[in-house]
């Protein structure tokens, strides 16, 4: 089953390709309105999310961002399939970081960091395009896919471009090996903890929220700053990113400091535009322990 699919996906790449982008967000479109209309993917689950966290919207204004999540959706999930095979430099005409030196700027005293990310408009062009904008080593920490076809190919191809994944499993292994060479380490701060006793907790869209520890962990261990990534949408196919510095003397702070700070950051992102969040995620299916 597994061969099936990577074959599938291996052929959906090919065929995208071919396909300009004035067609595929055609394609798009009728992605988004089967998705809302016919399959009702995780629609309630969406608007669950968004009901919680924006109470004080009406019925109307859920279901006005509940249609443009879809469509972001959509976009999305196409531009990721066909950014395997774009050439380096479309990609970097459509996906620009707008203030590198921030993080150039450093290199003379600090020669590693870690890049803070989420999963808000098209997180997976930066996968590919980083490594492209950047002198230093590129690393991003990743959960490894179920399908080992789909996940060794893409290891390959993203390695070829300049971005070395490593599983998060051996996250502490990976910052050990790369001590002495300038590297930027890449972060999603906003997936779902698999261990609540590490997590960090935080009111975060009216709602206690787990957060990953390992970012703010390994920051203060290595005194590495921390640096956020804003993606933005200009226009369909376009997007900008602003470099945001969360923290430059990791060490001097407090226990949590960072991840408030992040958290903090994401939420006024995406109370600004909410529907380019991820929505269709489990965000808040753990409970804090009252024991």
């Amino acid at each position: 089953m597994h061969f099936l699919q990577h074959f599938l996906f291996k052929f959906l790449i090919l065929i995208l390709r071919f396909v300009p982008f004035s067609i595929l967000y055609i394609l798009a479109d009728v992605l988004s309105f089967i998705l809302i209309y016919f399959v009702n993917y995780r629609k309630d689950i969406v608007i669950n999310n968004l009901k919680n966290s924006f109470p004080e919207k009406s019925d109307f204004e859920i279901k006005q961002i509940t249609k443009k999540f879809y469509k972001n959706l959509s976009d999305i999930t196409l531009e990721s399939i066909k950014g395997l095979s774009m050439s380096k430099k479309e990609l970097l005409k459509r996906y620009k970081v707008l203030n590198p030196e921030l993080i150039n700027n450093y290199l003379p005293e600090k020669s590693s960091f870690i890049g803070i990310g989420s999963h808000y408009c098209n997180w997976e062009w930066g996968v590919l395009s980083f490594s492209l904008q950047f002198p230093q080593k590129t690393i991003g920490l990743y959960k490894p896919l179920t399908n080992k076809y789909t996940n060794r190919y893409l290891l390959k191809t993203r390695a070829a471009w300049g971005m070395y994944l490593e599983s998060i499993k051996g996250t502490a292994d990976v910052f050990a090996k790369n001590i002495n060479t300038p590297t930027i380490f890449f972060m999603i701060s906003d997936q779902s903890p698999s261990n609540l006793n590490k997590s960090i907790w935080i009111d975060f869209l009216n709602q206690e929220t787990p957060f990953l520890h390992g970012a703010e962990f390994y920051a203060r261990k290595m005194n590495y700053p921390v640096i956020y990534g804003d993606v933005q949408r200009v226009k369909r196919g376009y997007y900008t990113i602003y470099l945001s510095l969360i923290e430059s003397q990791p060490k001097d702070t407090v226990e949590s400091e960072i991840t408030h700070k992040v958290a903090k950051k994401l939420e006024s992102i995406i109370i600004e535009k909410p529907e380019n969040w991820l929505w269709t995620h489990k965000r808040w299916k753990h409970k804090r322990s009252t024991n």
